[in-house]
């Protein structure tokens, strides 16, 4: 979600090189995994305060994104029938026009290593930047900041160019602002009407994304000769989960004002550790 406080702008290169009762598949039967934690939303109200936190707040973000994220806001973030619902709404809450929420799993879990699976229905509509992304404990405890900290971005979609969902990692090394990032971006027919499985695989030596349970992209901690230290692969720490619905921003562009209510959906969160 390029959590920075400088954006020069989006610079891609591509090194490619229903239920309310879900069945979680027992995929210990198959892989090494072992399910450790999840939400399926199946409390309605506000999302579970022992899984997530807000944050709030709308000042831009780094991007100059144009909502306000809201805490505690039913009209914004709420759970109904088995499903997450995040809304963003032309509603004006302080200098921002829309309003929004932001969730996070940061001192609800921390992860380091491992699968980290997330279905979702992602919103229709020019100026909507849904995200499913991830960043480090370090950020937030001030010792590191971005990007030197480390991203990873588990799905990126941006209204403006639909039905294209992107992966990226970023680092100090490798980033948008050096048109270094690694990333990878594919497009799809039926983002808005149906539900996709986001994931990513996570070990000490690489992260391989997933769409549907089908490979798309995997990079490597030292590919291609790049550096293996912290400024080139950050990914050896524990990471927390974000999930969050902008609108506008630098990369985010013109809204259409016609799509609100616009909301992202999500119908599980699962985070699975290789089994000891």
């Amino acid at each position: 979600m390029y959590y920075r406080f400088i954006y020069i702008g989006f610079l891609m290169l591509s090194l490619s090189f229903a239920c309310k009762t879900k069945q979680i598949k027992n995929v210990s039967e198959t892989t090494p995994y072992q399910l450790i934690w999840s939400d399926e939303f199946d409390i309605d109200g506000l999302p579970q305060s022992t899984h997530w936190t807000f944050e709030e707040g709308g000042h831009g973000w780094g991007n100059n994104e144009k909502q306000f994220y809201l805490k505690n806001s039913l009209e914004n973030a709420y759970v109904k029938e088995g499903k997450l619902y995040i809304v963003a709404l032309p509603k004006k809450y302080e200098n921002n026009n829309y309003t929004s929420a932001k969730l996070t799993t940061y001192q609800k879990l921390d992860l380091q290593y491992g699968k980290i699976e997330v279905r979702a229905q992602l919103p229709r509509g020019k100026g909507t930047w849904p995200a499913i992304w991830m960043l480090p404990e370090s950020i937030q405890n001030g010792t590191e900041g971005w990007p030197a900290c480390g991203e990873i971005d588990i799905m990126e979609h941006v209204g403006k160019d639909p039905n294209v969902v992107h992966h990226s990692l970023h680092t100090e090394l490798y980033n948008h602002i050096k048109n270094t990032q690694i990333t990878y971006f594919e497009k799809y027919e039926d983002l808005f009407d149906t539900f996709h499985t986001y994931e990513i695989e996570w070990t000490d030596q690489k992260i391989s994304f997933y769409v549907d349970g089908l490979k798309k992209y995997e990079a490597f901690k030292g590919q291609d000769g790049k550096d293996m230290t912290n400024a080139g692969w950050p990914f050896d720490k524990p990471y927390y989960l974000i999930l969050n619905l902008a609108i506008g921003g630098n990369w985010g562009g013109e809204i259409d004002d016609s799509i609100f209510p616009a909301q992202l959906v999500i119908d599980y969160v699962r985070v699975y550790q290789i089994k000891k």
